[in-house]
């Protein structure tokens, strides 16, 4: 398959030099692997070629309080999310003077009473956290979390969804990250034990924890106990 390598680069060297740390290109293609467990984005538009992924870490001291300062986390979440929607969309509108559809899909379940994911499967369009690990990015964590060797899981992330054909990034070489394989730290901070040691996760127990419980406030308990995230913490 031929591939746009030029706007491929145009397009990384823009995502970082807007601030973006951690940029991935998919084919639209990996979502249809029978072990992908989304929801496939080709059904959003059938011109769909490519997800751009673009990432940024959150700053440790959202996490050292935790569980106090709960509304500070929360606001520096919302922060990083609104500092990726504009990257996203100067690369969204950049596509789009190249001569290609670009939308940008919310990196948020639910927000500013929008409610993104689906109310009875808790599942966004497509899993940008699979769209990580098949760019190459990391890999997943015991906590369902996406898990970078230099921040774990303290990342932000925002996606292009475009129909131009750019040349895809190769997977990473671990689907769990191999720190997990002895490692139950987040499953003894889940508040609510969402997070079983076998490595599965209640998404209904972890909404209702932030939704009804913290009124909409964010946890961040597991990340805040995964080693790889707090490794650079005092």
């Amino acid at each position: 398959m031929e591939y746009n390598t030029h706007l491929t680069d145009t397009i990384r060297s823009m995502a970082l030099e807007s601030g973006a740390e951690l940029i991935g290109f998919a084919d639209i293609q990996v979502f249809a692997d029978s072990k992908y467990q989304g929801n496939n984005p080709a059904e959003i538009s059938e011109a769909l070629k490519t997800v751009i992924l673009i990432g940024i870490p959150i700053p440790k001291g959202a996490f050292l309080p935790l569980p106090k300062g709960r509304a500070e986390y929360t606001n520096t979440l919302m922060a990083g999310t609104a500092t990726l929607r504009i990257m996203a969309y100067q690369l969204a509108r950049k596509l789009e003077q190249e001569g290609y559809l670009a939308s940008i899909a919310p990196s948020e379940g639910s927000e500013f009473g929008y409610w993104y994911a689906n109310k009875e499967t808790l599942m966004a369009d497509f899993s940008m956290k699979y769209t990580a690990y098949v760019t190459g990015l990391g890999s997943f964590g015991k906590n369902h979390l996406f898990i970078s060797d230099t921040y774990g899981s303290r990342v932000r992330f925002s996606a292009i969804l475009t129909d131009a054909n750019l040349k895809p990034d190769s997977r990473s070489e671990h689907f769990i990250h191999p720190s997990c394989k002895d490692c139950d730290a987040c499953v003894r901070a889940c508040p609510v034990q969402a997070i079983s040691p076998s490595g599965t996760i209640s998404r209904q127990l972890c909404a209702e924890y932030m939704f009804k419980t913290l009124g909409g406030l964010r946890c961040g308990m597991c990340i805040r106990a995964c080693p790889l995230s707090c490794k650079f913490m005092r």
